[in-house]
């Protein structure tokens, strides 16, 4: 793992990436908390996104809830693949691109404001590239926390709370595009998203207590980028597990330490069979073949058919699109 030797942005990236406050000045608390002022706090902050380590401080947001979403792969010939892959990073809502070990070898996360947005993109990347796509759409997570403690790795993320999607109004989604896209880093980040909206800084530290307390906002803090602080053996792994066995075995499999994320997605008849996915982030592929080791021999995994796909590049990293006003931008 990149060695980051100073205490202080060992707390910004080890306590902060989760629970930002929710008031006028965030930044000012956590110089408090962390020992230095307000502006050394931005000053790293800073530099740890200039040098790649974060990509933002923001929020993330409980999948499906406020906007659609879907695991996306092809296969891309190798002599193609940096056009290929350039097709779909440019596209509106592809949030996420890495290069994988399998045939299916491009794979990508769509988001939008709804699933019609989901659709366009995906018929435009078929369309651009003359390729078949998978569509893999989430059935339930199990754990989709994915934040990287640079200490005590075997911490359990926060068992998340339940989504009270009523508690949602109009307004809220522009909120959440903002957040997701990330804070910008000033003494008054609120006011200044509430200036860019439109609206009180007041209204807006309301409506993002209200979202966190409704289960929208799953977490709000500091998004790191794990390749960069160390993480770079990095595997999605796939179960081809009969689907009434699924929600016993991802809850056993989420619990794992090691296991990042975990949840259910929709197979495709015929070509991909697989239901139940799990990541794995670990500073070596060894260390990612123990953790793997581990979870085979898990009770209700024990002789379950299943593929590891190592990423062996990421092409692209950002906040979900979420609301008309983020894609029209």
């Amino acid at each position: 793992m990149e060695q980051i030797g100073d205490p202080i942005d060992v707390k910004l990236l080890d306590d902060w990436q989760r629970d930002l406050p929710v008031e006028a000045r965030p930044f000012d608390l956590i110089a408090d908390k962390v020992g230095c002022t307000e502006t050394e706090v931005l000053k790293r902050l800073a530099n740890l996104k200039a040098t790649g380590r974060i990509s933002r401080v923001g929020a993330t947001c409980a999948p499906n809830t406020v906007s659609a979403s879907t695991l996306a792969a092809l296969s891309a010939p190798i002599e193609t693949l940096e056009r290929i892959a350039g097709i779909v990073s440019d596209q509106p809502g592809v949030n996420h691109s890495y290069l994988r070990e399998n045939h299916w070898n491009l794979w990508f996360v769509v988001t939008g404001p709804d699933r019609q947005h989901v659709d366009q993109v995906l018929n435009t990347i078929r369309a651009h590239t003359g390729l078949q796509v998978l569509d893999l759409p989430l059935v339930r997570p199990f754990n989709v926390d994915l934040g990287f403690k640079m200490t005590n790795r075997a911490e359990r993320p926060p068992s998340p709370r339940a989504i009270q999607i009523g508690r949602l109004r109009d307004g809220d989604r522009d909120i959440l595009q903002a957040l997701t896209s990330g804070l910008p880093l000033c003494t008054r980040p609120y006011h200044r998203l509430a200036e860019q909206l439109g609206r009180k800084e007041a209204d807006v530290l309301a409506r993002i207590t209200v979202l966190q307390e409704a289960g929208i906002i799953s977490r709000l803090g500091v998004i790191v980028r794990h390749r960069a602080l160390g993480w770079r053996s990095n595997a999605m792994v796939v179960w081809d597990i009969a689907s009434e066995k699924v929600e016993t075995a991802g809850r056993e499999l989420a619990a794992l330490p090691g296991i990042t994320l975990c949840y259910e997605r929709r197979p495709v008849d015929g070509i991909w069979p697989y239901r139940l996915y799990c990541m794995i982030h670990a500073q070596s592929r060894g260390k990612a073949l123990d953790t793997l080791t581990k979870a085979s021999r898990l009770p209700k995994l024990a002789d379950v058919p299943y593929r590891i796909l190592f990423s062996n590049r990421c092409f692209k990293q950002t906040g979900a699109l979420i609301s008309h006003r983020g894609a029209a931008a």
